[in-house]
């Protein structure tokens, strides 16, 4: 292979490197949860693409994480809800304080985080 092709080949693959693209919006860095927080990644392992919610209240899970949560870590001293959104109903998933998984099957149905279970049926 001529240097020059190389050299393209090899800036082309630097270019497109995952690890130089932006992450997406609302996205963390992945690190331990802060105190305080519940934190979760797209990768088993506590890896991937992280965001992290802090009670009091509900909120949504940006649109990257929506139903693909594989890992959580929890350093909150209270409880909180996972809020699966069905049709018709909801599912909350427990997480208890200073819980963690490094391979959540659950995730994949994750809608929200809460620091009540918002009514929803237990899942």
């Amino acid at each position: 292979m001529p240097r020059r092709s190389a050299l393209s080949a090899a800036a082309l693959a630097a270019a497109l490197s995952p690890a130089l693209l932006p992450a997406p919006a609302g996205a963390v860095p992945v690190a331990p949860a802060a105190p305080g927080q519940v934190c979760f990644w797209t990768g088993a392992g506590q890896h991937g693409t992280g965001w992290c919610y802090s009670p009091p209240g509900y909120r949504d899970v940006p649109g990257f994480l929506h139903d693909n949560a594989a890992s959580f870590r929890s350093d909150v001293d209270r409880d909180v809800y996972a809020i699966d959104w069905a049709r018709g109903t909801c599912y909350a998933r427990l997480i208890r304080a200073h819980d963690h998984s490094d391979n959540w099957s659950w995730g994949s149905r994750i809608d929200g985080v809460a620091d009540t279970d918002q009514g929803c049926e237990a899942g």
